[in-house]
């Protein structure tokens, strides 16, 4: 969502504010600003549109000043123009706000009642004019406590005083925030990948901490007015993974990642001698288990349901899916023989960080799969398990995905072997099949050009459609997801069985259906279904890995996927979909690694 960079230096800040912001766009956002202290005033400048367009603004007209803020701006109140566009200023405070602030309306209507005249339809000005009124009787510090105490909602600040230059106060509620190390130069910023091209040493704001950072020192304070200290943390170095290389997209680049990212959470987890899977850190006895409840969202959602079929399989444990922004309202009866597994490639997801804390307020046990371990849902959890996937960029999660299903296949490989479910013999061998992955996967990317070819017949469709059943529907929802997210285009998953009740209204002669056909047991049902959309005149794209079968003439695409342990179709159908939903885009003309209307981290409700 949206995105936060603050810097107090003793140089100009302007530069390095803008660099920051560009780490910043794979969040998502339709308008970038900044505000320094120049010259003993604030000086902001902001614009609708990407940060290169502030940038040639500054170009033009310079800010000078060794303190600022900056921001890029998801819109959630207010269309995207320069006058709701962040930073909101008055003459003698500026502030950034990431978030939601839930009481604005309330506290708007208070404000004009008392004379006070709004310029923008946002939230968040509402904060400025609560600070300036403040400022009149308060020093800073205790004019934002007071502050806060007046907003509802999740949100993070930066802020910045005219009349007190040596510092950027940072404040968090919900929402992350985290601060930068440095000589002469500390940072504020809304994630650590922002940061990184700074400072590898970093702290982490938690709910209720302001801080107050200068070019010297970093001062930290609870909810309650007391100095804290934090621990800092040492982010690895990676500057390859956050790089485009030859790619067009950060999207093709990480797809074709896959088979690297892939083996390296495998030798994370599996003791290469005496092929075993290794998770040391389980904050319960997977033989005490009852119950598992798998909580994410969107593609972890995904994720979520996809292991819900392998350890239904694998175990003789009672499984629970549920997305996290309806978990989080739901009468839910916790279990303390259960364990609650949160999947979230941020770990700043906002809807999945509540389910977790309401979780954790019920003291039972907790699990987080997660991409980016020094993340909020990370450091919530009783146990992390990482995916090992390196930065993703492309808004739209391809090898976080995969990622995710790894893990939590791996998991419900050693809880069913743990359990006894599962007997030593398959046990080893479904991980000499697990083993061969990461070849299956570049095997199927050598599918692209066909798949090319299918984009281009299908690019112009109005709308499209995604068969599948057993582990294979989450399979196609996630296509659809997929396709929505990066072409535009209308696209819906369905369980295959369920076309009879309802969805076969949708089909029209040439609509394309992607149908997922794995040669399970679920087969020659599903190839009845396609039959009865053929029949309707639908336009059929089928996965399968039924080598060289020819399963109907009226099939207008067959990809063929190789053959493989049947738990593992799942990964190899995943990457066909994703390069049909990259190309169809392509063909569109559409922002790939940035998808309109939508963020990488979603740190809104």
């Amino acid at each position: 969502m949206c995105g936060i960079i603050g810097i107090a230096s003793n140089k100009s800040v302007s530069i390095n504010i803008i660099n920051a912001l560009k780490k910043l766009e794979y969040r998502g956002y339709d308008s970038a600003g900044l505000a320094t202290i120049t010259k003993g005033e604030i000086n902001e400048k902001k614009c609708p549109g990407r940060v290169e367009k502030l940038e040639k603004i500054l170009f033009q007209n310079p800010s000078e000043g060794k303190l600022g803020i900056g921001h890029v701006r998801w819109a959630t109140h207010g269309v995207p123009n320069k006058v709701n566009a962040h930073p909101h200023s008055s003459e003698i405070v500026s502030v950034v706000h990431n978030g939601i602030i839930e009481n604005s309306d309330e506290l708007k209507k208070k404000l004009e009642i008392s004379g006070q005249i709004f310029k923008s339809q946002t939230d968040t000005e509402v904060i400025t004019i609560l600070l300036t009124e403040k400022l009149k009787k308060l020093d800073p510090l205790n004019a934002v406590f007071e502050t806060l105490d007046m907003l509802k909602g999740s949100f993070a600040l930066g802020i910045i005083f005219k009349n007190f230059q040596d510092f950027v106060i940072g404040a968090r509620r919900g929402s992350p925030l985290a601060v930068g190390y440095s000589n002469n130069e500390n940072y504020l910023g809304s994630d650590s990948y922002a940061l990184k091209s700074m400072t590898n040493k970093i702290s982490y704001l938690d709910d209720g901490d302001v801080c107050l950072l200068s070019k010297d020192q970093i001062k930290f304070y609870n909810s309650k007015k007391e100095k804290i200290n934090k621990e800092i943390f040492t982010l690895s170095d990676d500057k390859s993974s956050v790089s485009k290389g030859n790619y067009k997209n950060f999207m093709i680049k990480e797809i074709f990642e896959q088979p690297i990212s892939i083996k390296t959470c495998l030798k994370e987890y599996i003791d290469k001698i005496r092929e075993e899977i290794n998770f040391y850190n389980l904050p319960i006895n997977p033989k005490d288990i009852e119950k598992i409840v798998l909580i994410g969202c969107g593609t972890a959602y995904h994720s979520c349901l996809v292991a819900k079929y392998w350890l239904e399989e694998l175990t003789s444990l009672t499984i629970e899916t549920d997305i996290a922004s309806e978990f989080r309202y739901r009468k839910v009866r916790f279990d303390k023989k259960a364990l609650y597994i949160f999947v979230s490639q941020s770990g700043e997801t906002a809807d999945t960080y509540a389910a977790l804390d309401i979780c954790k307020k019920q003291n039972v046990k907790t699990c987080s799969i997660i991409n980016v371990v020094e993340s909020s849902i990370a450091r919530h959890s009783d146990c992390v398990l990482p995916i090992h996937a390196g930065p993703e960029i492309g808004v739209a999660s391809t090898k976080a995905f995969l990622g995710q299903m790894l893990v939590l296949y791996l998991l419900s490989l050693k809880i069913s072997e743990s359990r006894k479910d599962i007997d030593q013999i398959q046990y080893k061998r479904k991980i000499i099949d697990l083993k061969k992955l990461p070849s299956l996967i570049t095997e199927t990317l050598k599918e692209e050009e066909k798949i090319q070819l299918i984009a281009k017949d299908i690019y112009t469709s109005k709308g499209s459609m995604f068969l599948g059943r057993g582990s294979s529907f989450p399979i196609a929802l996630e296509g659809a997801l997929k396709l929505k997210e990066l072409s535009y285009l209308h696209a819906e998953g369905y369980p295959a069985g369920e076309m009879k009740h309802g969805p076969l209204a949708l089909i029209e002669d040439g609509l394309p259906v992607v149908v997922i056909a794995p040669k399970d047991k679920y087969f020659e049902k599903t190839i009845s279904n396609m039959q009865e959309v053929i029949a309707r005149g639908g336009k059929i794209l089928l996965i399968t890995n039924s080598v060289g079968q020819v399963i109907s003439e009226n099939v207008r695409f067959q990809i063929d996927l190789p053959e493989s342990d049947l738990s593992l179709t799942p990964f190899l159908f995943s990457v066909p979909l994703q390069l049909l939903s990259y190309h169809v885009a392509l063909f569109k003309k559409c922002d790939i690694d940035k998808p309109r209307n939508l963020a990488k981290s979603v740190t809104v409700e």
